[in-house]
């Protein structure tokens, strides 16, 4: 049996705490690993490693420790094929989809090689008389990061690629449900020239969380999840004086307009609705067509491209989703697929049950498609996470505009349409964080910031983007007179610029 520990000051750390976790197979329903739960030591040693490097590493200059990116981004690119093997071994998604994860963690990190200018700071001369005033950004010291298992590869790199640029020491702890990966992201980096111990992976559950949460040397902390735990983590960030950003759940609408180009609309729906048999937090779980027309056009094209899904292994190249990750996962989306009907939902194409020979043991839930839905349901108000999609009509613009506007959810939103005034209007008014307007998943590139709003957001800054420089970096302002300019006496009354 394969055992996964931690990786501490550029080497493998066999766990001492004498917990473990089951690493499975998707696929299969098998244990294919162990993998370490450390203790609050275990963490401390993290730390402790961290500690030490750190300093040097922030001496280091911009321009050298963007040179490790562009290295560490070349060894992606060479790996890429065992990086996607990997991940989808563990987490159950297709080949290609895990090339995809992987892929936008390296944008991220071809981002942060502009990190000698992204780190600048601001310089007014004259500022007063024979005053001059800067600014510089200095590292917080160490962050944190703790992962999902939905994107093992992407979001770990997202935090810890523009913290360690900006030359931050980082302790990245990952879902235990597939840690393989951003361990070998790890090795990588060292490979790529990082010191030993700016980048330490740390394996475990709550008791890790909490140690994180409660270290008095970790500065900075990110999160995605759930929203409860999101919660968690930023109010008791919060309370231990750190910095946090905290990303939760979602309920991402997409609007059909009756003007929109149907097929796109439903290739787009498809696509945002069962890839990676809907585990991504940017995932389309609700369709909302204007007007019945459109409404039963849209149905009846979605069926049978639902029902020719075809669902497989990882080791299917011709698979467009897998497995869900977990037998509790499996269990809880036939739970909400159960309720939907309870409910009253129209059940168009049912999911549960699905089978695949030779893998009758695997987490295997197939296309759902509800129509009817109401926003007092259930599988409306939850994210459920899993291949579903709710088809809920609404009557006009105006009808349609107001159900993700009163969602407890501001992740993503998408709008189809031919009409730009539509479009404008839409973008202008709705209040979600990231927006599409004939595009299904608006997950914005490296350059730009990733975040929700209400529910799904916690904290001031985003993710990647200039706001992961500002999050991952202290400003510090420099007022600075000389003695020539200094006139004799004290000044008892509050500085003012005369």
């Amino acid at each position: 049996m394969r055992e996964i520990g931690h990786f501490i000051g550029g080497k493998h750390v066999a766990g001492t705490s004498g917990r473990t976790a089951d690493v499975f197979n998707p696929a299969t329903g098998e244990v294919q690993a162990k993998v370490a739960l450390a203790s609050v030591s275990e963490i401390r040693a993290a730390v402790e490693n961290a500690k030490e490097a750190q300093p040097k590493w922030a001496a280091t200059n911009p321009q050298r420790r963007a040179r490790v990116f562009m290295k560490f981004v070349d060894l992606l690119n060479q790996n890429m094929d065992e990086l996607a093997e990997m991940l989808s071994r563990e987490h159950g998604k297709t080949v290609e989809d895990s090339k995809g994860d992987v892929i936008r963690g390296l944008e991220v990190c071809e981002f942060v090689i502009g990190i000698p200018h992204l780190s600048k700071g601001e310089f007014t001369e004259g500022a007063g008389p024979q005053i001059d005033m800067y600014s510089m950004r200095q590292p917080v010291g160490i962050g944190a990061g703790i992962t999902p298992f939905n994107f093992p590869g992407m979001i770990p790199m997202w935090m810890f690629a523009p913290a360690i640029a900006c030359g931050n020491a980082f302790i990245l702890k990952p879902s235990e449900r597939d840690p393989s990966l951003p361990i070998r992201l790890a090795e990588l980096m060292i490979e790529a020239g990082l010191p030993a111990g700016i980048l330490n992976v740390v394996n475990g559950d709550k008791a890790a969380v909490d140690a994180i949460l409660t270290d008095p040397d970790i500065g900075a902390v990110s999160f995605v999840g759930s929203t409860p735990i999101a919660r968690y983590v930023y109010g008791t960030a919060a309370m231990n004086g750190k910095r946090a950003q905290c990303f939760g759940g979602a309920k991402n609408h997409m609007i059909i307009m009756p003007d929109a180009d149907l097929d796109q609309a439903v290739n787009a729906l498809m696509g945002a609705g069962y890839g990676s048999a809907g585990e991504r937090c940017m995932a389309v779980s609700v369709a909302v067509p204007v007007g019945e027309e459109t409404a039963n056009r849209l149905v009846e094209k979605l069926v049978p491209k639902i029902e020719s899904l075809r669902i497989g292994p990882y080791t299917d190249d011709k698979a467009d989703m897998g497995p869900v990750v977990t037998k509790e996962a499996h269990a809880r989306i036939n739970g909400l697929i159960d309720r939907g009907v309870e409910e009253g939902a129209k059940l168009v194409v049912d999911g549960r049950g699905f089978k695949l020979q030779g893998y009758e043991n695997g987490y295997f839930v197939g296309g759902t498609l509800f129509d009817n839905v109401t926003p007092d349901m259930d599988i409306y108000k939850q994210e459920i996470f899993g291949p579903v999609l709710s088809v809920v009509r609404a009557h006009n613009y105006e009808d349609a505009l107001s159900l993700p506007m009163k969602h407890e959810y501001g992740n993503g939103v998408a709008i189809f349409t031919r009409d730009g005034d539509a479009a404008r209007d839409f973008a202008s008014r709705i209040n979600i964080g990231m927006i599409g307007i004939n595009v299904p998943i608006p997950v914005p590139l490296a350059y730009h910031s990733f975040g929700g709003w209400k529910a799904s957001s916690f904290g001031d800054l985003n993710q990647h983007g200039t706001d992961s420089i500002k999050f991952w970096t202290k400003t510090k302002t420099i007022t600075a007179r000389w003695p020539s300019g200094i006139k004799d006496g004290a000044e008892f009354v509050m500085p003012v610029m005369k």
